[in-house]
């Protein structure tokens, strides 16, 4: 697919909203765990062509070129893949690290073996065209296997809470929770992907003592609540977002006034490409 210019201008949007923050240290808080349960689910074994979309500073590119895959990682910010980088030469590991656009994915048809993305490919802001593009790229008989925040979860409320504070959303674009949702994924895929897998699942975060830590740590490091905040301060309604956000962490908390606990809700589906 060739992106248009209108396309390419929100494409850099988004390089330049997840550059803002510290995405990096949002995995090593409290997100590493979910690469290795995307990658357990998808049965990567040594040898397969994996391709991570949208796979970020390699949360789950790592562990399957950790079970001798041949793993590619495509992401749209550089930065984000230079950390990757760093990350897999620590860990000698060996990968192939590719800037790439989910919705226009620089890869030949059926090219891989499987085709994954934990809470990644769910941000590209066209759904239906991320989605023919896993496909495309996936071989028939291979697996596609995707680790989604739900729009019920804590990460979708959070989403929610920030809504009204950021500036309209472009032209097509859809929520990025819907991914969890099982309606939405089986209608993206249609009868293109036979679901072994899709299942709720839960991360348990225990690293923040405060309950509005949470929110605090979402303010200083995530690119998209960083932006969705720039625009409440432009607005004079910082401290109405800040507020909202808290008003989530006390929802979903459910720990002790000197241990907060949280349950963030994702979507686990795996499954065969026909």
């Amino acid at each position: 697919m060739t992106a248009t210019t209108t396309d390419t201008e929100l494409k850099a949007r988004h390089r330049a909203m997840w550059a803002s923050g510290d995405y990096p240290r949002m995995v090593e808080t409290f997100l590493t765990p979910l690469g290795p349960r995307l990658v357990e689910a998808c049965a990567v074994s040594a040898g397969d062509r994996v391709l991570d979309v949208a796979a970020g500073t390699g949360n789950a590119s790592l562990p399957a070129a950790a079970r001798g895959a041949r793993v590619t990682a495509s992401d749209l910010t550089p930065q984000l893949l230079a950390e990757g980088r760093r990350r897999a030469e620590a860990a000698g590991l060996q990968l192939e690290w590719t800037e790439a656009d989910a919705e226009h994915l620089p890869f030949e048809a059926a090219s891989f073996d499987v085709v994954m993305s934990a809470i990644g490919v769910m941000f590209a802001p066209h759904h239906q065209e991320a989605a023919d593009e896993l496909v495309r790229v996936c071989r028939p008989g291979g697996t596609i296997g995707l680790l989604c925040w739900t729009p019920e979860g804590m990460v979708g409320a959070l989403f929610r809470a920030m809504k009204p504070f950021a500036p309209p959303p472009p032209p097509g674009a859809q929520p990025p929770p819907l991914w969890g949702s099982e309606e939405h994924l089986r209608g993206l895929f249609g009868g293109r992907v036979e679901w072994t897998t899709m299942r709720r699942e839960a991360l348990d975060i225990t690293a923040f003592p405060q309950v509005h830590g949470y929110a605090e740590h979402f303010k200083a490091h995530y690119g998209p609540t960083i932006a969705a905040r720039a625009n409440a301060v432009k607005d004079g309604r910082e401290a109405e977002f800040d507020a909202a956000l808290d008003a989530v962490c006390d929802e979903f908390d459910h720990g002790t006034p000197e241990q907060a606990r949280f349950d963030s809700e994702y979507l686990l589906a795996v499954g065969t490409r026909s």
